[in-house]
């Protein structure tokens, strides 16, 4: 069976945060405010990969109530959804991701993104699609309020 999920992650910039997009600290002069290091890239992600394989998403595993998740790298969240991808019989064939923000430009950090997240969730860096675009500085993200990404993810059994 072939199944395919998608995911959404959105958190406010703020000054005082470093600025994790894909695994990869960027030089930004603001971050992504969240529980986690809030890496919407990651985390739209995971929700795809959980939502193909018609799980809940990341809320549930990582809930941003508990403080041991306090600033956890989200390659670990990944790496979870890795772990349950194997344990239901899934194999991830791909995963496409977008991100939506005004600044900063990612080209520079895009390859080693994608290996972070290939390397995270077990599978090629050529099964990583990773792009980005702004808002035309339209709405919250062209004001740089925040950023925003969303992914699909292809599953199947093995």
């Amino acid at each position: 069976m072939i199944r395919i999920g998608q995911g959404y992650d959105v958190h406010q910039l703020v000054a005082g945060r470093d600025l994790i997009l894909g695994g990869v600290k960027l030089d930004y002069h603001l971050g992504l405010d969240g529980h986690s290091d809030a890496d919407v890239i990651a985390h739209a992600a995971a929700d795809a990969v959980l939502g193909a394989m018609g799980m809940s998403d990341i809320g549930v595993y990582f809930p941003p109530s508990d403080p041991q998740f306090k600033d956890l790298d989200s390659m670990l969240i990944l790496q979870k959804c890795r772990e349950l991808l194997i344990e239901h019989g899934y194999k991830l064939n791909n995963i496409d991701i977008t991100l939506i923000a005004q600044a900063p430009k990612i080209a520079p950090y895009t390859a080693q993104m994608k290996v972070n997240i290939s390397q995270a969730l077990g599978i090629e860096s050529n099964q990583v699609g990773l792009k980005a675009t702004t808002n035309e500085t339209m709405g919250f993200v062209g004001r740089e309020e925040g950023m925003a990404a969303m992914a699909v993810a292809l599953i199947e059994n093995h």
